[in-house]
């Protein structure tokens, strides 16, 4: 519920403020920035609000460290009558004020954001200083002061505005990290090294066109995809979750296209298009709270792919089957990437990612971590790349010998990954559909464990 602040409160507000800027001023003797945000009406803080001040935080932090500017202090304060930051920074005061301007000045978030720089004593560092225009008005793009003072918008006109500068400033924020997270998981997919019968740092495995330099090219290729999956979850998230799930999967054949151009009609990542947009749309739909919890991330793909199977295969017979997924659910209801995604992908959910945390945890690299998380995907789902290649038979042989390997060892060595991968190359055996698996692993980890 929306706490609305009193006059009386903003003015105590007003004084609690002063008398921090004035404690820290003589304490250190040096420049401060003191952040707020510019919230019209008596609203001054909720969770959207509290979303751009931490934006504004943290593009204040990333230009201080850029420049190798440690603040000597800095303390922050969430309150009904707003959001407040104190840095304070042994530098120039000017300089001070020329970094805290292009923030304000670069983005039209910025407009919400009043970062004043306070000098040694007190005084405020001005724009007029830097021989910058004063700011202007957050509706016309007038003189802000001026229409401040004779008061030319309504206060719903400008509530109404700031609501969609933080909202359309969250979602890009958003859209832009679940994009670059997807597209490193897919990088660290390839780099995970040895791989059997997979192309990796070492070599191309049971593939003679592509190269990891052709992963790379489609990788790249799919963050536009990514980053609209997210987006069009966001803007269906008050929607039953087929309804992301129906527009993400017209998005995803523009996104096969493009994939098939970076690669010159190579098929690297069609599977992660399906995979990782789905959970791109997931992310969408969720806070950025939710993000770091695995199993609300795969409750909501599971949501959003109810039915999916028996829609996709509705009406399916011997005589129509076309792809190695359909012809394998008419003769043997292998349900491949479909059932896992309906389920929640359980492979993912109790088998890769407790592994790939239990490796990391006990101290391996993240990419023998990896290397163990993938060989126990290959065991907990049916890879249907491999019966593709092979047939059911060799699949399930394949799996039991990898199963008794990992009960010997769970992290199996170079030495035994290498010779599994010399096995597979040598009966043309490439387990795809549990690198894409692999891949969502690692989206999974850096969620929850990369600081955003």
């Amino acid at each position: 519920m929306e706490y609305h602040v009193t006059l009386a409160e903003m003015l105590d507000a007003r004084e609690r403020r002063i008398f921090r800027q004035q404690e820290l001023l003589t304490r250190y003797r040096l420049p401060m920035i003191c952040f707020t945000m510019n919230i019209a009406g008596p609203v001054k803080n909720d969770p959207l609000i509290r979303k751009g001040f931490e934006l504004g935080n943290r593009f204040l932090k990333e230009q201080l460290d850029s420049l190798k500017i440690t603040p000597v202090y800095f303390t922050e304060f969430n309150e009904p009558s707003g959001n407040e930051a104190y840095y304070v920074i042994d530098a120039d005061v000017l300089f001070i004020k020329e970094i805290t301007c292009s923030i304000e000045d670069d983005s039209e978030l910025g407009r919400l954001f009043d970062m004043d720089v306070l000098k040694p004593d007190g005084k405020k560092a001005e724009r007029s200083d830097l021989d910058l225009p004063p700011r202007p008005c957050l509706i016309c793009g007038g003189s802000g002061k001026d229409c401040a003072r004779s008061r030319a918008h309504t206060v719903e006109q400008l509530r109404t505005k700031t609501a969609k500068i933080l909202t359309r400033a969250v979602e890009d924020e958003d859209a832009r990290l679940a994009a670059g997270l997807a597209c490193r998981a897919l990088l660290y997919e390839v780099c995970t090294t040895p791989k059997p019968g997979l192309v990796d740092r070492e070599g191309n495995g049971s593939h003679k066109d592509m190269d990891i330099f052709t992963f790379m090219d489609s990788a790249s290729a799919l963050w536009p995809y990514f980053e609209t999956c997210t987006r069009i979850g966001r803007q269906t998230a008050d929607r039953p979750g087929l309804r992301t799930f129906d527009r993400i999967r017209f998005a995803g054949r523009k996104a096969e296209t493009a994939m098939f151009s970076a690669t010159g009609g190579v098929n690297t990542h069609k599977g992660a298009v399906f995979s990782m947009g789905i959970l791109c749309g997931a992310l969408g739909r969720l806070s950025r709270e939710q993000w770091k919890d695995p199993d609300v991330i795969l409750d909501t793909c599971a949501a959003m792919t109810k039915g999916l199977t028996d829609a996709d295969f509705a009406g399916l017979t011997e005589e129509n089957a076309v792809t190695t997924g359909q012809k394998l659910y008419l003769r043997y209801h292998i349900t491949g990437v479909r059932g896992q995604m309906e389920k929640g992908l359980p492979a993912v959910r109790d088998a890769g990612l407790p592994v790939l945390k239990e490796g990391i945890a006990r101290g391996l690299s993240v990419n023998d971590a990896g290397c163990g998380a993938l060989l126990a995907l290959m065991t907990a789902a049916v890879d249907t790349n491999l019966i593709a290649r092979s047939s059911l038979k060799t699949q399930q042989e394949t799996a039991a010998e990898i199963r008794q390997l990992l009960d010997r060892e769970p992290y199996p060595d170079r030495e035994n990954l290498r010779r599994l991968d010399r096995e597979f190359v040598e009966k043309n055996l490439s387990p795809g559909g549990s690198a894409d698996l692999l891949a969502v692993c690692y989206l999974l980890y850096f969620l929850e464990t990369v600081h955003y």
